[in-house]
């Protein structure tokens, strides 16, 4: 069976960043986890001392917070500076545009809809800096009845399929006088997402590598079984059913924003062993 790995896959440039700046900073916290991939979190506090902690009032004057990639309310960062807790902000420089879209577009007078999924860690950070509040979809039908005023602002959330944006643009923009559609979806999203499309389309079976609640990962699993059926998003070596390989000729691999590239090889060492046996 041929076993290949997708031309784009795997940690961004916003993670790699983030894991940097947590070895950079032992001893300290991180304020909900630095990326979603339990693995590597358990790593960084085993091999570099950066706990974890999800109550931001824990941190006390002096002590060091590693904010999340994903952001965190705005609220809750000037609480931490305003109580001298040392912050280091490792947010994805893709994260922080459209925190940064929605303040300055609230304050504009313009009614911010925000493409993705409310319940997301990152989409709590970016509505949080909508000065005059914003409302959150996930698809042309949340906005349906919804009274929206004539000047909109669309930012999206930065894992998202570009194909679901368009749709939520396209229903906005023949229904108000001005909408400006900010294309926040970051580069390594689109750069993994055709990358896993592609594979896909020829591979009888998909392997799909990252953490069960990574938004990105979610995606390329979509994509991936939207061209081959036979697709299995799994965080780690130990989710493989080595049944998923027998008769298949070949097994296409991709992996998430957050998934380091020792669990990736893991992989594909574990999948290269159970075909040779």
């Amino acid at each position: 069976m041929k076993i290949e790995l997708a031309e784009n896959y795997g940690f961004c440039f916003g993670v790699k960043r983030a894991i940097k700046i947590a070895e950079e900073n032992k001893n300290s916290a991180t304020y909900g986890p630095l990326i979603h991939n339990s693995k590597e979190i358990a790593r960084l506090e085993r091999d570099f001392k950066v706990a974890l902690t999800d109550d931001y009032t824990s941190f006390k004057a002096g002590d060091k917070a590693v904010i999340r990639t994903h952001g965190i309310p705005k609220n809750e960062l000037e609480a931490l500076h305003k109580n001298r807790v040392d912050v280091v902000d490792a947010t994805c420089p893709y994260v922080t545009k459209p925190q940064q879209i929605c303040q300055e577009m609230s304050e504009a007078g313009y009614e911010i809809i925000i493409f993705g999924d409310e319940e997301h860690p990152e989409i709590k950070g970016v509505k949080s800096y909508a000065t005059h509040g914003a409302r959150v979809v996930t698809s042309p039908k949340d906005l349906e009845g919804l009274k929206i005023g004539d000047r909109v602002a669309l930012v999206a959330q930065t894992t998202r399929k570009v194909e679901d944006y368009m749709e939520v643009a396209n229903y906005l923009i023949p229904r108000h006088k001005e909408v400006r559609v900010f294309n926040t979806i970051c580069n390594a999203t689109f750069e993994n997402q055709d990358a896993v499309r592609k594979i896909s389309k020829n591979a009888d079976v998909m392997i799909i590598i990252g953490g069960k609640n990574s938004s990105n990962t979610k995606q390329l699993f979509s994509i991936s079984k939207d061209n081959c059926p036979e697709s299995y998003h799994i965080e780690d070596e130990t989710d493989l059913n080595f049944e998923w390989f027998s008769n298949k000729s070949f097994c296409g691999i991709s992996a998430g924003a957050s998934t380091p590239d020792w669990i990736i090889q893991n992989v594909v060492n574990a999948i290269q062993k159970s075909v040779n046996i």
